[in-house]
Order: structure tokens, then sequence, then C-alpha cells
């Protein structure tokens, strides 16, 4: 796991270089235990090294190929690169390609020998996560990939015939080339769902390359093409295939996907809250490896809340070296300037994976497994039950007065459950592409009117994402599994996984995002997959390796005295950057205040949560110096 980044289109090599070692310097937490720099006419490439797989200095980047034709700057891991190897050193039957010979141990360099032989299309053939760029040096061409589910992340911008891409805004904004200027239409998407859905992002001219995506560049044109769809997989036709079969099957590609995950040179172990998802992805690490499984759990010391129990559980079943973090909510409170600083990009979230990241990392793990995923692939959120039910009651939105009485309930119970309510019934139908767009907004659009003295946009994010998602009878348990994948998940989860971790040079590894198993999972039709329980279809398909406390255990969540620090310890920070806020053309400044007063008298439909991710946009503009036009 490493960080990468790149210009094309500066013709001073030196110029190139120093460009490239400012962007290097800015992300060094991501790599810390090498860093290399190509530069040349036209071209400047970079990376920040932690080292996973072959910790030797043969791993060292930018890599070149034998030939010297080409040149490599990768972040991720590719899981199948031993395969890719095997291949790759054997000539091709009735081919004139020739046996590639590798000088390293590295999946870096399968990835340039893939490229050399195969050259885009062997992206078809890789299983991993990854973000790479690779300078052909005959063509003068840039080639730059990023994996199929979004896992790891390429920005990029490109202006004036210079294209500078990384894994970071930051590096970017570092390089000087790209100007610190706010994206104001992006504001709007932040505001509904504490999150800019890509490929745009909070500034201006700033892009992400989006997941299955590649990019071919030279120096006077870019060209973007996907190489892979995750709606393509969606059933169009019954299956027949008996349920047991169907078990089975899922619980092979999540075997395999597992055991891809645990190739590293590394300490490594695997979050385990005692939950459904860890607990599986503990269980099946136990099966297939042939060491003790290191396992990591945050624990509370409120017993109340505490999974503790349901952890040890797990760890006794599977005789794994467990490890109790024990953490107070002061231990968050402590932590928190630390991820305020560590966030790249503006969001809602973050600062739980910062803690826990750095508590890992700090017990001695630089690589570890997560369930991550496991919700959106096998229904374990609300919203899949809800679209179900409301699909069920698409004539309620045709009968006269239905959606006055909802207004007219918001006014004497006033809620933001109430609200949505009232907003649903106002829809045209209660169809999924109606209703999911709703599902996930923090604010809705009256309140962002409010916010922003009467500006609103014509699109939504995600009903623009979902356009193309494939909703029907039988279906829509895959509709709504692939609409969280490609917004909530990509934008909010993953985005939040890499820069946390990556703070502190932790590398995440997510099995259940594995590309086979979501492919075979988006597209068996709901009746395999409705939530009668919770995940039914992961527990049947795990067996015996998830023990009945596990899978019938109640629901528990620690909630962080997060209303409590926002008007004592926060209280300040709050108001400084509200303030700031106000002093933004987009913002109305009366509204900020008065929603801030409404918040400290308790108001319901003002939560922490719609103050805070308004307190986390402003800090992200200032610490980042970035111009608000």
């Amino acid at each position: 796991m490493c960080g990468i980044n790149g210009i094309l289109g500066i013709e001073d090599p030196e110029k190139g270089k120093l460009y490239l070692a400012k962007m290097n310097a800015k992300m060094a937490h991501r790599g810390p235990d090498d860093e290399g720099v190509f530069s040349d006419v036209n071209i400047a490439v970079g990376q920040r090294r932690l080292s996973i797989i072959d910790l030797s200095s043969g791993g060292h980047q930018p890599m070149w190929s034998n030939d010297k034709r080409y040149c490599i700057v990768y972040n991720g891991e590719l899981y199948n690169f031993k395969e890719l190897r095997f291949d790759l050193e054997r000539a091709s039957r009735g081919s004139e390609d020739k046996p590639y010979h590798f000088i390293t141990a590295s999946d870096t360099e399968v990835i340039l020998a893939a490229y050399s032989r195969w050259g885009k299309e062997c992206l078809k053939k890789f299983n991993g996560m990854y973000g790479f760029a690779i300078w052909d040096v005959e063509k003068k061409e840039l080639f730059i990939a990023r994996d199929r589910l979004g896992i790891k992340p390429i920005y990029y911008s490109y202006k004036n015939q210079v294209l500078a891409f990384s894994s970071e805004i930051r590096s970017l904004l570092e390089s000087e080339i790209v100007p610190r200027k706010l994206n104001n239409e992006a504001l709007i998407d932040y505001l509904r769902y504490q999150t800019v859905h890509a490929p745009n992002t909070m500034v201006k001219d700033v892009f992400m390359l989006m997941p299955g995506h590649y990019m071919i560049a030279k120096h006077n044109d870019i060209t973007i093409e996907k190489y892979w769809d995750i709606n393509q997989f969606v059933a169009s036709k019954k299956i027949d295939t008996p349920y047991t079969e169907v078990c089975a099957k899922v619980n092979n590609l999540f075997e395999k996907a597992v055991q891809r995950r645990l190739v590293a040179d590394v300490p490594f172990g695997a979050f385990l809250s005692g939950g459904i998802d860890s607990s599986a992805v503990v269980g099946m690490m136990s099966k297939v490896s042939t060491s003790k499984v290191k396992t990591f759990s945050v624990v509370f010391e409120d017993e109340k809340y505490s999974e503790a129990k349901y952890a040890w559980i797990i760890s006794n079943k599977f005789n794994t070296e467990h490890h109790e973090i024990k953490l107070t909510p002061n231990d968050f409170k402590n932590e928190l300037n630390g991820a305020l600083h560590s966030m790249d990009h503006p969001s809602g979230d973050g600062p739980n994976t910062y803690v826990v990241s750095k508590a890992t990392k700090n017990a001695g793990i630089t690589m570890a497994l997560s369930g991550l995923g496991g919700d959106e692939l096998f229904a374990g959120y609300d919203i899949f039950n809800r679209t179900l039910k409301l699909e069920k009651l698409k004539w309620l939105s045709g009968i006269p007065g239905i959606a006055l009485a909802a207004k007219f309930n918001k006014l004497i119970r006033p809620s933001i459950s109430s609200s949505k309510i009232a907003e649903l019934l106002e829809q045209n139908s209660l169809s999924f592409k109606n209703t999911y767009p709703l599902s996930r907004q923090v604010l809705l659009e009256d309140q962002i009117k409010k916010l922003m003295s009467g500006k609103t946009a014509a699109k939504n994010s995600v009903a623009e994402i979902i356009k193309n998602i494939k909703a029907q009878s039988g279906n829509l348990i895959s509709a709504v599994g692939i609409a969280e994948i490609s917004t909530y998940m990509q934008n909010v989860l993953l985005r939040d996984t890499d820069q946390m971790s990556m703070a502190h040079a932790l590398e995440i590894r997510v099995p259940f995002l594995d590309y086979e198993l979501v492919e075979y999972v988006v597209g068996l039709p709901d009746v395999y997959k409705i939530p009668t329980s919770p995940k039914k279809l992961l527990v049947d398909a795990m067996g015996d390796l998830l023990p009945p406390e596990i899978v019938n255990r109640p629901k528990m969540g620690f909630t962080l005295p997060w209303k409590n620090w926002l008007k004592t310890d926060f209280k300040s920070l709050c108001e400084t950057n509200l303030k700031l806020l106000g002093q933004n053309p987009h913002f109305n400044a009366k509204e900020l205040e008065d929603q801030w007063q409404r918040f400290l008298k308790d108001d319901p439909m003002i939560t922490w949560s719609r103050i805070w991710y308004l307190v986390v946009l402003q800090h992200w503009i200032t610490e980042n110096n970035i111009e608000v036009e």
C-alpha cells in the first residue's frame, strides 16, 4: 500500500522533479518505508511506499520493465499476482509473446509485465485493489487505472494541457499546479449527503477517476473509458439454482476471497467486532490460514455497550490470538484534532476509523482484514426491507390527501422522520428510483435552501448515479445493493477508510469486495437474498462457521457523547468554524447561527451530526487554504 503522484505536460524535468518532491512529502504518512521520483521531458511520477509484499529494495518505485519501455507507480495489492506471474513467465501458446524474466518478488512487477503483454486488457485479469499509472516511453503515453470497486483512490486535474494525478487531494494542491479553489457546485451535494459524489470533489477542477475506469493521457489529450460495470451482472431472467447450491457457491467464493488476501510479508490480523461480517471473515481466515489468526477488537468500559463477549466467542471458537483495544470516550475526544488534520476530503464521518486504525497500528499490525462491504452485498441495512415495503405501497401515492396528511403530521410532530415521510409522499411514485435518493439524505431541500439563501441544484447526484440501475420486481435487493455500493460505500466508507487508515500507514483489505463474489451475489434474484433474518444468505452460506450466539445476538452500538462534546469541549471549535462558514458568500450566516442556537436548545430537528459536518467542512477549507469565490 502506498501513495502515488504524477504530472504530465511539464517540459522541464527539474521543475517536474521539484513538484513531485513536494507532492511526495505531503503524503509521507502513506508510505514511510521508501520513496522515489522519475522525471523526464513532459513527465514526472513519484511514489511513497508502505512495504507489504517483497520488503526488499527490489520493490522500489518507480519501477521499470525489463526492456525499459514502461515505468510504473502503484498503490494497492494484486491478490492473484502469483497466478499471473506463472502465466507471464511462460510464452503464450500460438503467439509471439516471450516469457517475462522477473527480477523481483513484488506484485508491482507483475502489473508491469501484464501491461507489457496484454495492454489495457490486463485489467480484466487483475483481482485486487489498486490505483496505478504506467508511462510508455515509446508512445509518450500515460495509462492510469483504478480497481473495479473503487477501494483505492485516484484524484486528477487536467487544465491547460497539464495533467496532475495523486492518491490524495492534498498532494495535488501541494504541487502548486492545481489552484486551491472551492467547488461551489459541490456544496449542495455535500449538504445533502455529507460527501461529494465522484467524479466530483470539493475542489474546483479536481476529479476522481471512477471505479472500474482507466485513463489514457498524452501531452494534449486525455480519454477515459470504463472496463467494468456492476450493473451488467444483475440477473435479467429467472434462475432456478437450488438454494443449497447458491449457499455453497457463496461459501466457495468467499473462501477464495479471504485466502487471496492473506498474502503478506508483514504482521497482519483482522478487525473483530463479534458481528456477522467480521466473524465470517475471521472464521474463514482460521479455516484457510496455516498460522494462528490475530484478531483485534475495540472495546469500551461501559459493559452495556461492549461487544467484547461476542468477539471472545469467535476468538475461542477459532483459537485466535485475540487483542482487546480498550478505549474510552476521552480517547476519541483527544484524537479529534489528529482526525481532522488527516481528512483529505471533508466527510461527516471518519474520526472513529482514525482512532481504531491508530490503535491497531500501535499494536504492531501493518495490514488488517475488515468486514466492510458485507452490509451492502447481503442486505444488512434497514433500507433493503424498507424499499421492498415501499414498493408494495406504491398505490399510496395515488390517494388524494395522503401527502397533505403527511405534511400536517410533520407540523404537529416535527422530527427528521416525519419530514422525510412527508417528502416521500410528495413523490410521483414510491418506486425505488424516487425513494432511494431521499433515503440517505442528511438535509432536505427546504433546509438546504435556507442554509444557502435559496440556492438549489437541479440535479441530485444520487438520482443520477442510480439512473442506470436495473430496478424491477425480483431484483430490488440487487438494485439497492448496487446503489449502496455506488454511493454511500464508495464515497463515504471507502474514502474514509483509506484516508484514516493510511494516516497511520495501515493497510485495510476487504474480502467482501472481491469482484468475483460481488458479481455473483449481485446477479442473484431477490428470492435468494430477502433478509427475513439478518443477512440470511451470508449466514446460511457460512454454515457452522457462525455460532448461533453471533447470528441471533441483539443489535448493539456504542454511541459516543458527540452531542454533549459539541456543547462543551468542542463548543469553541464549532462556533469558530460556523462563524467562518457564515462568511462564505454561498451560506446564510443568520441561518447557520439560528441552527446552532436551536441545537444548543435541544431542538429535535437539529441533531449533532447536522451541525458537525458543517464544522468539518469549514475546518477542511481553513486547513487546506481553500479559496472561496
